[in-house]
């Protein structure tokens, strides 16, 4: 590509992503949940008429690099229509768990018969129904967690299909708040799609797709670029998963870099189980997507050209791979989080001088409601970052294939019946380390009324490991207390467990790994 088409594509570039930052923007403001309007848990794209993402917002890893598959799905289903907007969940068709709800609409230029191009976005639901309120609860199988939906057209012609949506929130709690966060997206999607027919009017359809084209081609030279920096060679690495059970489950990697190719290959890993940390062949897909883009340039397009030169490799049936009707509520944000632990483990053998120590590890989630279905609630909580090369890790904050905000405590005690005792930073989480990881948070909540509440986290029993000599960041806990109680009781993770008015909860996340070792005062003396 020549230099001044180059600078032309870096345009379109940026035309692109920021048509997907401005349906983020219209969701968010739109939408009724704390979860999708305050702590921002969604997700928005734009994808060619093939499904390929072609651009992103600075949105949730976990959501973007599975997305296409969704996309893909929608189309095999039968290619939408003009006015036309498809909605799914479904783990086994294109989905990752049940709470994220995936919305696509087809962009037809006019006079054509074909998409030229989607808008998707993906948002996680306060709840979807399922056993217990927030659809975040251990289950033996995918029912358990909620309404399982596969595509289907939720919006005809440009007109919302109230049977159907009737249906779908007869079976999820807190329907109005449910039916507002989806009308939000299809807004969302609308905006998206304004943003296209705009640049196609100025410069044409085929220039639009011309410009696609060539920044996932720009994109897969950048990846090329990287690997060819890297020899030959195969790096391990495992990692465990604590909440599959009484013993916990391997997620195991080989990666292997041949020439201009590289292959992630994951079929070590244990087989699925019958707890929620299984997780679908989309959300490895997307571990590895992210770490890669890590490793590029700033600056880089976030596309499926980041892809071209890997082959990710699972076996079905095993935990990052899962089969109907695993759970999977927790693999996708549980162990994508180990996912990328274990892709950053094996990339540390190869680039020391890039990688740092894990993280948390854990997105944190705790979700809780009525019985009756009044409200429901869902969020993640900050934990450390891990000390690298670059730095100490920072303190209390979302990390890697989770970018969500925290719930304003003025917002959770407006919306909900609780008061928030305490957030603070959880000082000296952080493992130790020349650059020593950040520090998790403390968080004590007290019930206003009788609440089913679950409680999902890794990292509870052995803390993010550090490295290049670094000491492992402290692991996370939970404690409640019975109304009336003096004292609080410890409890492991996953758990779901009632409390009356006036119980309270106290949840402490991990701190991240450190980065080298300390230098002990001895040796400072030398």
């Amino acid at each position: 590509m020549s230099a001044p088409d180059r600078l032309r594509v870096e345009v379109f570039h940026h035309l692109f992503a920021a048509a997907a930052e401005e349906m983020g923007e219209s969701l968010m403001r739109s939408a009724f949940s704390p979860n999708i309007k305050e702590r921002r848990d969604f997700s928005c794209a734009l994808f060619d008429g093939d499904g390929r993402m072609i651009a992103q917002a600075a949105h949730l890893p976990v959501h973007l690099g599975a997305a296409p598959l969704s996309v893909r799905a929608v189309i095999e289903a039968g290619v939408p229509g003009p006015g036309d907007a498809v909605l799914l969940n479904d783990p086994f068709a294109g989905g990752t768990h049940l709470p994220d709800l995936t919305l696509v609409s087809p962009v037809y230029l006019p006079g054509e018969d074909r998409p030229r191009f989607y808008c998707a976005n993906r948002a996680h639901h306060a709840d979807v129904g399922g056993a217990h309120p927030g659809s975040m609860a251990p289950a033996r199988d995918v029912h358990g967690e909620g309404l399982r939906i596969p595509p289907v057209r939720i919006v005809r012609g440009g007109e919302v299909d109230r049977e159907l949506l009737a249906l779908l929130l007869a079976n999820m709690r807190v329907g109005r708040e449910r039916r507002g966060d989806l009308l939000a997206q299809w807004a969302a999607n609308r905006v998206g799609a304004s943003r296209l027919l705009a640049l196609a009017a100025d410069h044409g359809g085929a220039e639009l797709t011309r410009r696609a084209a060539q920044l996932l081609d720009w994109t897969d030279e950048l990846t090329g670029a990287l690997l060819a920096g890297l020899p030959d060679g195969e790096w391990g690495f495992e990692d465990e998963l604590e909440g599959a059970g009484a013993k916990p489950a391997m997620i195991r990697l080989r990666l292997e870099k041949r020439g201009d190719r590289l292959v992630a290959d994951f079929r070590g890993t244990d087989a699925q189980r019958d707890g929620a940390v299984n997780t679908t062949r989309a959300v490895a897909v997307s571990a590895v997507f992210y770490c890669l883009r890590l490793m590029l340039p700033p600056g880089t397009p976030t596309n499926e050209g980041i892809l071209r030169r890997v082959d990710v490799v699972t076996e079905a049936g095993s935990l990052v791979d899962a089969r109907y009707p695993a759970p999977v509520a927790a693999g996708n944000v549980e162990t994508s989080q180990r996912l990328v632990d274990v892709v950053l483990g094996a990339l540390a053998q190869v680039l020391p001088d890039r990688i740092p120590a894990a993280s948390a590890g854990t997105m944190s989630n705790l979700s809780f409601g009525a019985a009756d279905g009044r409200f429901a609630y869902y969020e993640t909580i900050a934990g450390g970052a891990g000390g690298g090369p670059a730095g100490a890790g920072a303190h209390a904050l979302q990390t890697h294939m989770t970018n969500t905000r925290n719930t304003p405590i003025e917002a959770l005690e407006n919306e909900l019946p609780l008061r928030v005792v305490s957030t603070t930073v959880r000082r000296g989480s952080g493992g130790a380390g020349a650059a020593p990881g950040g520090d998790g948070v403390r968080r004590r909540l007290r019930f206003l009324e009788d609440v089913r509440l679950s409680w999902i986290a890794e990292r509870q029993r052995r803390g993010p490991w550090g490295l290049a000599g670094g000491e492992p960041g402290a692991p996370g806990s939970a404690r409640v207390r019975e109304a009336g109680s003096r004292g609080d009781r410890r409890l492991r993770a996953p758990f779901s467990i009632d409390l009356t008015a006036g119980g309270e909860l106290e949840l402490e996340t991990p701190g991240g790994g450190g980065f080298g070792a300390l230098r002990r005062a001895a040796d400072a003396d030398r």
